[in-house]
């Protein structure tokens, strides 16, 4: 392996180049035109222009990206994570071009990327499942039946999901009559990608990073707990996954083990599995790449992960883990809003001060100025912590969160800063540790499993919650009879007094509006305000548009997906806030939106009346809340 291109963005690619070049291996970056002065372009040996408006002609090119591989001479290519790492098309082209593809067999993909047939393999491994029809969905009859002989809460889940992506709760037969009536609506009949699965509650998810190599040796580098979870998603988590009895250790490493064998698996890739309280294990799925998490299990078994994928993509045998050593916390840092249930947002960063110190790693791929966009993940880095315990982990985070200071966008800090003060999380004075999947939404966040229909077009229960309009504050040290104090300040108080200023006494950059607040904050009779009576639809976000579910001249009923936008990887559904006909279609598939843009109008019949009604199920702006499934 002489020239690596790695296609992918932001910190991982970051973090592969540094990899590939301690190993004497030249590194070519692609990137999209929003990423032309990124960190990861800079610092590649060789960079290319992804030209192109969306992801789907840039970072989710196949053919182009391919193409620059062959131009700049690559040998190999490493995917990272997300984007095209879980293709087999992508990867069965990579290989016919004659690179080295670092990761599993096309045919691996196809068999662990599908979560139906990753069932399929667990049950040839002998990896216990968890109760579920591992058929497609065929019927509303054996929907039922199988709830009924199961019980409820059932999870419907999208086969080809991922990171949480297209799963929705269900709590009764009528809930699961509705899913079924809306999917059978807009996929003509077929649900064929769905299935069904008992819904095991008060369970941890806990995973194995697993590796083998192509001369079938196999090693868990670490076991990793990443049960802090919002929307399906992880937000923190830890390596090794702690109070767990020898025995579960061992059935995790032992099924571990037995997937990849079955399937012939050469890389590393994770295990995820469901650990109940009464010790029972349930196989969830195989990750085949390398996750955002894998930092915690570097920290704790000194190995390079990405060498090791390099190592065995080029033939080479994989190390050994050695047995771990204390213990790693990793906060994902996203653009999210702790006070609206951790609503993704855009914005620039103004100000951004990592923490440093002994035990502190961060791997980030943003600088002061850059923009978080709707178009990507709304993560802008990781704190990874690690000390010789976990107790001394838990405190060196409490230091770290101290010091972590990132302004121009919300940030999870301060709910972070709950979660390591909670004796449930922490097992401090006696407590026991008692966190589960769902944990994080009832302790901290006001939306309830119960309504967490996450990446569905439809609320099967429960009305949506407006995240609450606050306003956005300034600090600034001041002294006080010379003792150092931080004052707050609204802005409009600021603004009272000409205008908004930095800490340094500059002027403030106007930022773009952050996503969860955007026109929500806009006067009576904003376009928001008005959906129900108007008939015009607007985005309420910047996003791209995924799907446009009706035509022009087409009679809707209230409550009817119209659009479907995609934003940070979050799905959002748009309806119609009341009966009408579509008069006009204003955007189309691919297109990017701005909050405020016209997506439909509406002829409305007896809008004014069904106004109020509107603004219960739908926010009163036509759109549903969108949650997001990575």
């Amino acid at each position: 392996m002489k020239k690596l291109l790695i296609a992918n963005r932001g910190e991982i690619a970051l973090r592969v180049v540094r990899t590939a070049q301690e190993m004497g291996v030249a590194t070519v970056a692609v990137y999209a035109d929003q990423d032309r002065d990124a960190p990861y372009a800079q610092m590649a040996d060789e960079a290319y222009l992804l030209p192109g408006d969306t992801n789907i002609q840039t970072y989710l090119n196949e053919d182009l990206i391919v193409s620059i591989a062959k131009r700049a001479g690559a040998d190999a290519l490493h995917p990272g994570y997300g984007f095209l790492s879980e293709f087999s098309s992508f990867a069965s082209k990579v290989k016919a071009a004659g690179i080295t593809w670092v990761g599993p067999d096309p045919s691996v993909l196809d068999e662990l990327g599908d979560k139906i047939t990753a069932c399929k393999v667990a049950e040839r491994a002998r990896v216990p499942v968890v109760p579920g029809l591992s058929e497609p969905v065929s019927d509303m009859r054996a929907l039922l039946d199988f709830a009924d002989d199961n019980g409820y809460p059932v999870m419907m889940k999208k086969a080809d999901g991922g990171g949480g992506r297209g799963i929705t709760l269900i709590n009764d037969s009528d809930e699961l009559r509705t899913f079924y009536m809306n999917h059978d609506a807009l996929q003509g009949g077929d649900l064929g990608d769905y299935f069904i699965e008992k819904f095991v509650d008060r369970a941890r998810h806990v995973e194995t990073q697993s590796g083998r190599d192509s001369h079938g040796q196999f090693t868990v580098y670490s076991t990793r707990d990443c049960s802090v979870q919002r929307r399906n998603q992880k937000l923190v988590e830890e390596a090794p996954a702690p109070f767990l009895s020898a025995d579960v250790i061992s059935q995790l490493e032992g099924f571990s083990r037995r997937l990849f064998d079955t399937v012939g698996y050469e890389g590393l890739g994770t295990c995820e599995f469901l650990v109940t309280p009464q010790d029972s294990v349930y196989f969830m799925e195989v990750n085949p790449r390398l996750q955002v998490e894998h930092t915690v299990s570097e920290q704790v078994c000194g190995l390079d992960l990405v060498r090791e994928q390099l190592i065995i993509a080029d033939g080479g045998s994989l190390t050994p883990a050695p047995a771990p050593r204390g213990h790693s916390f990793e906060l994902r840092i996203t653009s999210e809003d702790p006070a609206t249930n951790l609503t993704p947002s855009s914005g620039t960063i103004e100000s951004l001060q990592w923490p440093s110190g002994p035990g502190i790693r961060i791997d980030s791929g943003v600088e002061v100025g850059d923009t978080v966009s709707p178009r990507d993940d709304s993560m802008m880095g990781k704190v990874v912590v690690t000390a010789q315990d976990r107790p001394a982990a838990v405190a060196r985070v409490r230091r770290a969160l101290r010091e972590m200071s990132i302004g121009g966008v919300p940030t999870p800090a301060s709910l972070f800063q709950k979660i390591f003060s909670n004796p449930e999380f922490t097992a401090e004075n006696g407590h026991s540790f008692d966190v589960s999947t769902k944990w994080l939404e009832r302790v901290y966040l006001t939306m309830e499993p119960k309504t967490n229909t996450t990446g569905q077009p439809a609320s099967v229960s429960g009305t949506p919650q407006e995240p609450p309009v606050r306003e956005t504050m300034e600090t600034y040290n001041v002294e006080i009879d010379d003792k150092r104090v931080k004052l707050s300040l609204p802005d409009s108080l600021l603004g009272g007094m000409g205008g908004s200023f930095n800490r340094q006494g500059a002027a403030r950059r106007p930022t773009q509006p952050l996503r969860g607040r955007g026109l929500r904050d806009a006067e009576p009779g904003s376009p928001r305000q008005d959906a129900a009576r108007s008939g015009v639809i607007v985005a309420t976000m910047q996003a791209v548009v995924t799907r446009i579910n009706v035509a022009e001249r087409q009679t809707v009923d209230k409550g009817d997906l119209l659009v479907v936008l995609e934003s940070m990887k979050m799905e959002n559904y748009v309806y119609a806030p009341a009966k009408g006909t579509v008069k006009s279609i204003q955007v189309g598939v691919a297109q990017g939106v701005d909050p405020g843009q016209t997506l439909v109008t509406l002829d409305l019949q007896g809008g004014d009346k069904d106004q109020d009604a509107s603004s219960r199920e739908t926010g009163g702006d036509g759109t549903a809340r969108g949650e997001e499934q990575t």
